[in-house]
């Protein structure tokens, strides 16, 4: 009889003593601590995305209003010039420029030749090397 109290008391020592362990370690406490400051800086960090796609998005929308506004700015400017300085030159209106064309058709070099594909002359780069002296 007394070796089954004993082996009751060593079993429950054994499980009081992985209790003290598991609750009284100061690493563990650590460890579950920095895991709770991980998790909420996860998700500040999660947050901040996506406040800052929602920045951009707004952005973008503001700057695309005020880019088709001042186009109709730009338009009214131009059909009014146009309309009430009838007597002036087209090259003298400052707003002569209409913004309808495309960039390229505007920058566009005329030329009456192909480009050329090569070098006049020899380059040197096939000769051998005595001839190179």
């Amino acid at each position: 009889m007394t070796w089954e109290y004993a082996l009751i008391g060593l079993i429950i020592g054994f499980i009081g003593g992985a209790l003290v362990v598991r609750f009284g370690s100061s690493k563990l406490r650590q460890q579950n601590a920095l895991q709770a400051e991980l998790e909420k800086n996860r998700a500040e960090l999660e947050e901040y995305r996506k406040e800052l796609v929602s920045h951009f998005a707004r952005s973008a929308e503001l700057l695309d209003n005020m880019a088709r506004d001042y186009r109709q700015l730009y338009q009214h400017m131009a059909k009014s010039s146009n309309e009430l300085m009838t007597n002036i030159p087209v090259q003298d209106n400052p707003f002569n420029y209409r913004l309808g064309e495309p960039e390229a058709e505007k920058n566009k070099i005329v030329a009456d030749k192909p480009p050329r594909d090569y070098s006049e002359g020899a380059s040197g780069l096939l000769r051998p090397i005595q001839d190179k002296k």
